[in-house]
């Protein structure tokens, strides 16, 4: 059995792990590429415990544990670690929403560097970027919130080559050609692959970076305008408030929703309780919901759900611990309901899945 202390630590980065922390666009990109090589919805999505349906419908953001499981079968089926770099590649500007017009629509690369750097948390909370100018070159730099360390070098290859792409787009360089390519992991057995998309890549760097001549900073745009920059700009001011406020954080209503659910154990509040708490009337809360094709009890059941699979895979609790967690006073209550959600036993799970160290979460 976990100590009080461990339980308290898994508890925490469950809450990380399983709060919305992605745009659902780049897992759609991932699926794209999938149906690309000729795999099926089932195939793609097979073991995953992911809805093909809820992916690819409406806007709710994914945590990161729903985008590793999905990265992790798509490594498996296509046997490349560096698959990241194509999907990062063939992302368009328009997946990034208005931070992706607004950088189109920039003078230069320097404007447009500071606004992503600003602006990169609007879609995901992954990373954090920061611009570094030195009098020989310039770095961004992209710092790692949540680790795990078989989905890194997909994750980390996927922004290189979406950020390389902005860039490509934003000037018509090639810029596989003009920039350095920086990773902190290790050189790995297939770094020929890299090499065939990124002339000047390294590996075992102090930290992940895309590397540029400082002259790039001064290269112009080949779309400015302000009119259409003003636009976005407002837009992604819009989007921040709305993050920034507690009332109406990350994301649609049911993303809001699951936070707070995610905060609580055991004691799930009530829908009016809810209500109470996003200061709105529970008939105007069911409505938000039924916007988003959403259920409060859809959202209850999601998070016992993937709390109950986090604890059975990165802890040692007893399976009755984890149903009095979850608020069952009955553990068969608890086994017959999990068994509805996954099609297996708590047990059964739990030895399927295993807790090895390719599951564990690094620190």
């Amino acid at each position: 059995m976990t100590s009080a202390l461990s339980k308290q630590t898994v508890s925490e980065r469950a809450a990380d792990w399983l709060a919305p922390a992605l745009h659902p666009i780049y897992a759609r990109l991932i699926c794209a590429e999938m149906r690309r090589r000729g795999f099926d919805e089932a195939q793609i999505l097979s073991g995953t415990r992911l809805s093909w349906a809820a992916l690819h419908e409406g806007h709710r953001y994914l945590s990161f544990d729903e985008v590793t499981r999905l990265i992790r079968r798509a490594v498996a089926l296509t046997q490349e670690p560096w698959l990241g770099i194509t999907v990062g590649w063939g992302t368009q500007l328009s997946a990034h929403g208005p931070v992706g017009v607004a950088a189109m629509s920039c003078d230069n690369v320097g404007q447009a560097l500071a606004l992503i750097q600003r602006h990169a948390g609007l879609r995901q909370s992954l990373i954090s970027l920061d611009v570094e100018t030195r009098a020989d070159e310039v770095a961004l730099l992209m710092r790692e919130h949540l680790h795990a360390p078989d989905v890194r070098e997909y994750i980390m290859g996927h922004l290189m080559g979406a950020g390389l792409r902005v860039l490509d787009t934003l000037t018509g360089l090639d810029m596989r050609r003009v920039a350095r390519v920086e990773f902190a992991f290790p050189q790995p057995p297939w770094a020929d692959a890299y090499q065939r998309w990124w002339p000047d890549v390294r590996f075992g760097a102090e930290r992940s970076a895309l590397v540029l001549p400082p002259s790039l900073l001064v290269h112009p745009g080949l779309a400015p305008d302000p009119q259409t920059h003003r636009m976005a700009m407002r837009e992604c001011e819009r989007l921040w408030a709305q993050q920034n406020d507690p009332r109406d954080r990350l994301g649609p209503a049911g993303d809001r929703i699951l936070r707070l659910l995610l905060a609580c154990e055991g004691g799930y509040p009530t829908l009016n309780e809810l209500a109470e708490q996003e200061h709105v009337s529970s008939r105007t809360l069911i409505r938000k919901l039924r916007q988003e094709g959403l259920t409060y009890q859809q959202l209850l059941d999601r998070v016992r759900e993937d709390l109950a699979c986090w604890w059975l895979l990165h802890s040692d609790m007893a399976v009755e611990a984890i149903a009095d967690r979850l608020g069952y006073q009955d553990t068969s209550n608890f086994s017959r309901t999990f068994r509805r959600w996954v099609g297996m036993a708590p047990s059964d799970f739990r030895r399927s899945a295993g807790l090895s160290a390719l599951n564990t979460p690094a620190d």
